[in-house]
């Protein structure tokens, strides 16, 4: 832009803003000139000729003056007060652009730093985001989306199916290194969101298809979460909550869930074989097609749980508390909700 172009931009700017303020300031000045004088009105010659003491008419002359100079005060004061009330709003408005302006700086940097090949930086980037979230109430949903994708991006599973014949990839040998030590990154973005503030409008967190293996889960909430098809075999998810969760088909072996919520969570078709489900709730859960041959499974609470005669529990188990599925009854349709999730 030319010198010329630029100074009849600003001239464009300013004439209004001008306008606007002589305007103003007019008004000021007339109000403070006509208010008292309307209020406190001076007193006609007929009035003053009435008073018979030339002392009493000064008197009275001199106590108008001062009512309307009590007034004019009044007003400067009313009219300093309004524009300390405005200064101080468009201070709190300039301060809050600036803050907005701030943590968009921060999100855009945050995201340029997951997607660096670096994994230090990703690391950093992830809870960058981590922070923006807690500070920017509208930027969580994106905030979450961003991390999930981070982790289907990263950590894919491609393997079939647990119900489909899993291979042999599936498994999950003692000597695999924790998800912490071989994609420290992932296990971050884990972190985050297994931390991150739930409330009724928060959105679904989709994390199907996933390589979460020898994962560090405990204390997570991942209330209402998608996780179907994923191999979560060997993780640590003790006192973690999935209440109302979808695990679909989802490998559970030799996960440590003592004092894990599922209550009303889908678990049609996974696997639990070997986990250790003590104390766990299990309210509600839909096991059809389910392999519950747990490693313990004392004094999990399985009231209301619903089984078909695909269902597979450890040899003795008592499940009299699980409610058989009639033939009826869908593959497709949602176990009964019996309990509020603890």
């Amino acid at each position: 832009m030319s010198i010329g172009a630029w100074t009849i931009v600003m001239r464009r700017v300013h004439w209004p803003l001008t306008l606007g303020l002589t305007c103003l300031l007019l008004l000021i000045l007339a109000s403070l000139v006509l208010i008292p004088q309307l209020l406190y009105p001076r007193l006609t010659d007929g009035e003053l000729l009435a008073v018979s003491s030339p002392e009493t008419r000064i008197q009275l002359q001199q106590a108008q003056s001062q009512l309307q100079n009590g007034a004019r005060s009044a007003l400067l004061q009313a009219i300093a007060g309004l524009l300390v009330v405005a200064g101080a709003i468009a201070t709190w408005r300039q301060v809050q652009v600036n803050r907005e302006g701030q943590i968009t700086e921060r999100f855009t940097r945050a995201v340029d730093q997951i997607g660096s090949e670096n994994i230090d930086v990703r690391i950093g980037g992830i809870y960058a985001l981590e922070r923006v979230a807690k500070n920017s109430t509208p930027d969580r949903p994106q905030v979450q989306y961003i991390l999930a994708a981070f982790i289907r991006g990263h950590a894919p599973w491609p393997h079939p199916a647990v119900n489909d014949g899993e291979s042999s990839a599936g498994t999950t040998p003692d000597s695999l290194p924790w998800l912490y030590v071989r994609c420290p990154d992932v296990q971050a973005a884990l972190n985050v969101l297994g931390r991150r503030q739930i409330s009724p409008g928060t959105l679904r967190l989709y994390l199907s298809r996933v390589d979460l293996r020898s994962a560090n889960l405990d204390n997570a909430r991942l209330i209402g979460a998608q996780i179907r098809h994923a191999n979560l075999a060997r993780s640590w998810m003790v006192a973690a909550v999935f209440n109302k969760s979808d695990l679909c088909y989802t490998n559970l072996r030799q996960v440590r869930a003592t004092k894990a919520s599922f209550a009303n969570a889908i678990l049609r078709g996974a696997t639990l074989e070997g986990a250790d489900l003590h104390e766990a709730d299990l309210r509600g859960v839909d096991l059809r097609g389910a392999d519950m041959r747990a490693r313990n499974l004392e004094y999990a609470d399985l009231t209301g749980a619903i089984a078909n005669d695909r269902t597979l529990w450890p040899e003795g188990f008592d499940a009299s508390n699980v409610v058989m599925a009639s033939e009826a009854t869908t593959e497709d349709a949602p176990p009964p909700s019996v309990a509020e999730p603890r």
